[in-house]
């Protein structure tokens, strides 16, 4: 009984399931009309989901960030789904139009059966995968792109440079790094270099070139990075500057990028570009190439590098390797003139490289010998084709009256220490320096030129106040001016080059300016017929005589410098046919007595009469003549000017009556702004000079000598000297103090003082007044017998305690210092000091002196020299080993 209920229960449930599932077979057929539309609403919402996460996606990448690969996957199979819908979508009319009775039925059963089937499972497959398309993020950071490799040249010496960019890249205090130095010294090597370290070496970082150039072009710049970043189709490229800025911002603002751009002139804006300015905390990078320091300011560079020249030894191995072995060995005399054709490329790189691969086919003497003589005249076709136009783009991007002022320094010969104020003062009679009347306000605009001609690196720093032209620089100049001889510029240059006589004048012809400078020529005779010429250098020559007749022809002449000629003891007379003669400089010269002809120069604007020591006669009334007169200068023996072992009791410039006849002449001119007069011999002659206000505001040096009843010197006495650059103090026998005085505050400083010398002074006991002179440069000391101190720090806090102000650091400006014969010295100063600018120390005879003022941090970096007795250097006491050890490599033994 049991049984057979159990079989018709079983039985029963089957014919359940099989009439369910032929209800729910039927409805694939029945309900066709209505989960058609069911599927298409539902496709169009997986088509709306499918394009916001594709959005996303999008946006995601735009920033650089790597798709998820679920993310992907949902895309992908949304596509597959939504062809497979539109499939079966378009199906459907046919399907619908097999339905029959009433649409319960269909003409083809299993064939509607089939499709019905198939478009309710797609609907359910819709609604599942749209459900797994919700994400929390569609794409995530991924790892740097790989370095774009660039090639490059064969290094040229530069590791160590390479060294200290990476190093200043590695430094999280800094962002913004400017490489920058002359034109062909290998800044882009260097910043090629750098850029394949990064392919090398682990970083994180994406790595972006671009090439700036002369003209910059912001669209060509966001060009460059959009290629790297992933902007590269054309239609972005057609984009408006600030979409395309915006676009790179949106990829580097959370991304840690070093942008390496090459060749700047001129500031680049970051923000116009789209990039975010690199800095702490984005951690990121910008390092950049310039010729011009002054870039590297406008750019907000933490580090500034100069990439200078090369070495001779370094140089000497590059030109090698561009010439090659065969040509080098082809000839026993070839490798010492090798060596004197890549001198001649002054350790410029570019030119080295050119000049070395044009010589590479070069394998006879001849051919060396000629090739020297062109560079001497700057006429080596690879160099006119290859090597100064590429220099002549700085020159070019000069104003006007840089570019003149640039070319006035090739009149002076190769490697050439260049007086910045002689320069100056030059330009200023020569007319270039147009924006004022003035010299002494001249001269800012003057030293702005030669600032921007050292930040262009189209000067270099010399020896102390001088300034040097590179020697390819140099024949870059002599080239341009070549060229500008149609436009009456020509230049005649023969500066150093051994002459012994001038060979005719034919080639001085049409020429404006012309150097025969530091040659060996002893007579001018035939008259040069250049009626255009404004400027002859004449100085270091060996000359004795000029002819009568010399300046007959040459009438518009500015500038005449006769200077270091020591044989000529006279000046002819024809000189007074230079009547536009607006600069005369006699300096060093052994001229006995000034013609009186002289008078008819009355365009005369400056006049220097210094180191003339055969000088014993000034006509009256001459100097008092020359009403224009703005620089005026003469003197004695001033420091650097006699041999450091003594000086004479006196001088032969002038005698004193003279002397007050000149002071007296001096005073009707009313334009004077620089002067420099011979020796003050006693405190109420000083008196005297410094009551007229115009000497006290002019006066450039003071030579104070045999001030023989003076015990006490107050230096508030020299108040107000604005222009005062020497003080020379000697045989002063009774002065046993220089003095502050307690009423004296800091407010008075000689800020312009940079050079002291105060020569046998036997009761001077310190000279602590120097706390006064804080930029002072140069400080010699000599044949003080009871000097005990340099600085008295009793005196200091004396000072500093009335004026309730504290005493500032001596000697942060000072390069120099010089102590000779101070036999009671027994310190300089009582505490260490920084010395950040010192280059040399020189004592002799000083046995009390036990210790310098160093420590290991003094002058670092300086590569100073010390040089003193050996027997005194054993016996120095130290402030630690650290500081003797820092110093051992500065000791020189004494040549006294």
């Amino acid at each position: 009984m049991g049984s057979c209920f159990s079989v018709q229960l079983s039985f029963d449930n089957f014919i359940d399931r099989g009439w369910d599932s032929i209800v729910r077979h039927a409805n694939y057929v029945c309900k066709l009309k209505q989960t058609l539309p069911t599927l298409s609403a539902a496709l169009e919402e997986l088509r709306v989901q499918k394009d916001d996460v594709q959005l996303e996606v999008d946006l995601a990448e735009q920033r650089q960030l790597k798709r998820l690969k679920r993310v992907q996957l949902w895309l992908s199979n949304a596509e597959t789904m939504i062809t497979d819908a539109d499939n079966l979508i378009a199906d459907g009319p046919r399907e619908v139009n097999n339905l029959c009775l009433g649409g319960c039925a269909s003409k083809t059963c299993l064939s509607s059966y089939k499709f019905g089937k198939k478009v309710a499972k797609m609907v359910q497959d819709i609604k599942d995968h749209m459900s797994k398309g919700v994400f929390e993020k569609v794409a995530e950071s991924q790892p740097a792109a790989p370095v774009v490799v660039r090639p490059e040249e064969q290094p040229i010496a530069l590791e160590s440079m390479i060294d200290k960019v990476w190093s200043c890249i590695m430094d999280e205090d800094v962002a913004i790094i400017g490489i920058y130095g002359l034109g062909g010294v290998g800044k882009t090597t260097l910043l090629t270099q750098i850029n394949n370290k990064f392919s090398t070496e682990p970083h994180g970082y994406i790595v972006i070139w671009a090439l700036v150039s002369k003209d910059y072009n912001v669209r060509k710049i966001q060009d460059e990075i959009g290629g790297i970043i992933g902007f590269s189709n054309e239609s972005w490229k057609k984009k408006r500057v600030d979409q395309k800025a915006a676009d790179i911002r949106s990829v580097l603002y959370k991304r840690r990028f070093v942008l390496l751009l090459d060749d700047l002139w001129k500031r680049v804006d970051l923000i116009e570009v789209g990039v975010p300015k690199p800095s702490l905390d984005n951690e990121s990078k910008l390092i950049f190439t310039t010729r011009s320091l002054e870039v590297c300011g406008e750019m907000e560079a933490r580090k500034k590098i100069r990439v200078e020249c090369l070495e001779p030894e370094k140089a000497w191995k590059l030109f090698q390797d561009k010439v090659g072995d065969e040509a080098l060995n082809s000839h026993p005399d070839i490798p010492k003139l090798a060596k004197q054709v890549a001198e001649e490329c002054g350790g410029l790189p570019l030119a080295l490289i050119t000049i070395g691969r044009a010589m590479a086919c070069k394998t006879t003497p001849g051919e060396w010998r000629y090739a020297i003589e062109k560079l001497k005249r700057s006429a080596l076709p690879k160099m006119e084709d290859e090597v100064f136009p590429l220099l002549k783009f700085s020159y070019d991007y000069l104003d006007p009256t840089m570019k003149c002022c640039l070319l006035y320094c090739c009149l002076y010969p190769e490697d050439y220490n260049i007086s910045k104020r002689r320069l100056v003062e030059y330009w200023f009679c020569e007319g270039l320096l147009n924006e004022f009347d003035r010299i002494s306000e001249a001269e800012m605009q003057g030293d702005h030129i030669i600032n921007s001609l050292l930040r262009a690196c189209l000067l270099e720093r010399g020896e102390e106040e001088c300034v040097k032209m590179h020697d390819v620089i140099r024949d870059m100049g002599l080239w341009i001016a070549c060229e500008l001889k149609a436009q009456g510029e020509k230049f005649f240059v023969k500066a150093g080059a051994q002459l012994v006589k001038v060979q005719g004048f034919k080639a001085w012809e049409g020429a404006k300016r012309t150097s025969l400078m530091k040659n060996q020529i002893e007579v001018l005779r035939e008259p040069p017929v250049c009626p255009d010429l404004r400027t002859l250098f004449l100085s270091r020559n060996k000359l004795k005589v000029i002819g009568n007749d010399f300046f007959q022809f040459i009438p518009h002449l500015t500038v005449l410098d006769l200077s270091e000629n020591i044989d000529l003891n006279a000046l002819p007379e024809g000189i007074s046919q230079l009547i536009s003669l607006e600069c005369l400089d006699l300096s060093g010269t052994g001229i006995i007595k000034l013609p009186l002809e002289l008078k008819s120069l009355t365009k005369l604007k400056m006049l220097d009469l210094r180191n003339m020591i055969n000088l014993i006669e000034i006509p009256q009334d001459l100097i008092s003549s020359f009403s224009e007169l703005q620089i005026f200068r003469i003197d004695g023996f001033l420091t650097g000017d006699y041999p450091e072992e003594d000086f004479p009791e006196e001088d032969n410039v002038l005698d004193g009556n003279d002397n007050e006849k000149l002071i007296e002449e001096l005073k009707s001119l009313q334009h004077l702004n620089i002067l420099r007069v011979p020796p003050i011999r006693s405190m109420s002659a000083l008196q005297r000079f410094l009551s007229l206000h115009s000497f006290r505001r002019c006066t450039e040096a003071l030579d104070l000598r045999a001030f023989r009843e003076t015990k006490v010197f107050d230096v508030s006495w020299l108040e107000n000297t604005e222009r005062l650059k020497i003080l020379f103090i000697q045989s002063c026998g009774e002065l046993g103090d220089i003095r502050m005085g307690k009423e004296l505050t800091y407010a008075l400083r000689f800020q312009q003082l940079r050079e002291v010398d105060i020569f046998d002074c036997n009761k001077l006991r310190d000279v602590t007044w120097l706390i006064l002179a804080p930029n002072l440069s140069c400080l010699r000391l000599r044949w003080c017998g009871k000097m005990e101190q340099v600085f008295r720090k009793r005196k200091l806090v004396e000072v500093a305690d009335v004026v309730g102000t504290p005493y500032p650091t001596p000697f942060s400006n000072l390069r120099y210092l010089f102590l000779r014969n101070l036999t009671e010295l027994k310190s300089i100063y009582w505490d260490v000091l920084p010395f950040s600018c010192l280059k040399s120390i020189t004592i002799n005879n000083c046995p009390k002196l036990k210790k310098l003022p160093l420590n290991s941090e003094s002058a670092k970096g300086n590569n100073i020299t010390i040089e003193v007795e050996k027997d005194w250097w054993a016996q120095l006491e130290w402030e630690n080993e650290a500081t003797r050890h820092a110093f051992l490599p500065s000791f020189q033994d004494s040549k006294f």
